[in-house]
């Protein structure tokens, strides 16, 4: 089963970090409408296909693609985000994280914890493969923030080709100077680690992985957000085989520590080999120029269905035809 935890931030809201977060109105409707396109032709929620400032479309309609080409169940968990999507979902929290320059981030982990423990044992009866994917607007900076408190040094990736390194460093600063900490800072705490510096998402994700039994196949798809996860599910003391599935684009942004973080984390990672260079519109072309990279589980969504036996020439004509069809 491929899952979407779906999730919201007040990071997302800080000028100049998130491409997905540029615009405040439409900021809580980003992950139910990625949702929704994993359902519906068109999102529900709102009417309206995700897309960044510069008109490249939520990274969603590769993972629909694949989930079309590859014939596997989705399900979506509500994990923060305030909005609902019209999509059916399992709920943790509809409570966004907070910014945690100013206080602790999560302030119901006990919650999502006990309901994603619930979830996990309900899902693995019928699912021994599950890949984990996510949409939360400013999650790479949520994610440097746990990676940090944790002892991974480094830098994360970012949606547009131009990572704003400077201000995630400027974050981290006042963080780690609000808890009085250096990078390690929080390592052996864990949720509560996440609790304080990460996000919804990171706890739920987690909280469930950490409950599934050894016998069910783990796959976090995403870049460097799904690092920050593995390295909270290690720091939970879950020793359990996992594996990151990204795309190429990931590892090709110079400016993160992906390939690092996964070796610290001990996680096996799969790159998905996903090529949209030929494409006759520069909103898909322009994948190529570091724009969008991951998300939505796009790398991990490739990876499932590839091991169903579609092939990746389906998928990126299958993308093709969906992007005609917002068009119109």
């Amino acid at each position: 089963m491929f899952m979407l935890f779906m999730g919201e931030t007040k990071i997302a809201e800080i000028p100049g970090l998130s491409v997905a977060g540029a615009n405040l109105e439409v900021l809580p409707y980003t992950a139910p409408a990625d949702a929704d396109l994993l359902f519906f032709e068109r999102p529900k929620v709102i009417d309206a296909v995700p897309v960044d400032p510069f008109g490249h479309p939520t990274p969603a309609i590769v993972t629909k693609a694949a989930i079309l080409e590859g014939k596997f169940p989705v399900s979506v968990v509500q994990t923060g985000a305030s909005i609902a999507p019209v999509a059916p979902f399992y709920k943790l929290t509809d409570i966004p994280g907070g910014d945690s320059r100013k206080g602790a981030a999560v302030l119901n982990v006990e919650e999502i914890n006990s309901k994603a423990t619930q979830l996990a044992k309900e899902i693995a009866k019928e699912n021994k493969r599950i890949v984990i994917g996510e949409s939360i607007p400013g999650g790479t900076t949520t994610a440097l923030l746990l990676l940090r408190a944790l002892g991974y040094n480094g830098m994360v990736s970012s949606a547009g080709p131009v990572n704003p390194c400077s201000l995630k460093e400027e974050i981290w600063k006042e963080v780690s100077s609000r808890l009085g900490i250096e990078v390690g800072g929080l390592k052996g705490k864990g949720l509560d680690a996440a609790a304080e510096v990460g996000d919804p998402m990171q706890v739920g994700v987690a909280s469930f992985v950490s409950a599934l039994p050894n016998d069910v196949e783990v796959i976090l798809a995403g870049g460097t957000q799904m690092s920050a996860v593995a390295a909270l599910i290690r720091d939970m003391g879950i020793t359990r085989k996992m594996m990151i599935a990204t795309t190429k684009y990931v590892i090709q942004d110079e400016t993160n520590c992906f390939e690092k973080y996964a070796k610290m984390a001990n996680v096996d990672y799969y790159v998905a080999p996903i090529d949209l260079s030929g494409s006759k519109y520069t909103g898909l072309s322009d994948y190529e120029k570091g724009y969008v990279k991951e998300g939505v589980g796009m790398g991990g969504a490739v990876w499932y269905a590839l091991q169903n036996g579609a092939t990746m020439e389906d998928i990126v004509n299958r993308v093709e035809e969906l992007y005609e069809g917002f068009l119109s």
